[in-house]
C-alpha cells in the first residue's frame, strides 16, 4: 500500500463549488435568499405543507386541492420499501445516518421497475417514489440501529 503526499483541498459546504442556473431553485447567499420555483422558502415554510412544496418542486407549480389530494395518495402508495432493502440497512446500520441514507437510496435503483425508462414521465414517477421512500429509510435505520424491527408505513 502506498501513501500519497499530494495536498488534497477540502471544500466545506458549497464554498468554491460552481453550479449552473436552475428553474427549480434560486439561491442568493449574500442576501440570504432561497426560492423554490419563484416562491420564498420562508413563505413556503409558513403557508405550505411538505406535500405542497414537493409538488411545486416536482411539477413546477403549487397544486389545486384535487391535485394535492391525488399527489398525497401517490406518495402514500409509494412509501413501502423493498424487503431486501432492510437487509442493506441492517448491514450498514452502524454507519453515519447520511451514509446509510446514501447507500439505501443507491440500492433502491436495483429494485426500481423503471430503471431503464428515462422518459420525463418515468423520471417524475421515480421522483415521487424517492420522495416517499426517503423518510421510510430514515425511520427504518432509526429502528434497526436501536435494535427494533422497522415499522411498515401506515396508509
Amino acid at each position: 500500500m502506498s501513501e500519497t503526499t499530494e495536498n488534497i483541498e477540502i471544500h466545506r459546504g458549497l464554498k468554491g463549488v460552481y453550479f449552473d442556473r436552475s428553474r427549480a431553485c434560486y439561491i442568493d447567499g449574500r442576501a440570504g435568499e432561497l426560492r423554490y420555483r419563484g416562491y420564498s422558502i420562508h413563505d413556503l415554510a409558513e403557508r405550505s405543507t411538505f406535500e405542497e412544496t414537493c409538488y411545486l418542486l416536482l411539477k413546477g407549480e403549487l397544486p389545486a386541492r384535487a391535485e394535492l389530494d391525488a399527489f398525497t395518495a401517490e406518495l402514500k402508495a409509494a412509501r413501502a420499501l423493498p424487503v431486501p432493502l432492510y437487509d442493506v440497512i441492517r448491514t450498514v446500520r452502524n454507519a453515519h445516518p447520511m451514509d446509510v441514507l446514501r447507500t439505501a437510496v443507491s440500492a433502491l435503483a436495483a429494485f426500481d421497475p423503471e430503471t431503464a425508462d428515462k422518459s420525463p414521465e418515468a423520471t417524475l414517477r421515480k421522483g415521487i417514489r424517492l420522495t416517499a421512500q426517503v423518510p421510510m429509510i430514515v425511520a427504518a435505520h432509526e429502528h434497526i440501529r436501536n435494535g427494533r424491527e422497522p415499522v411498515a408505513p401506515n396508509p
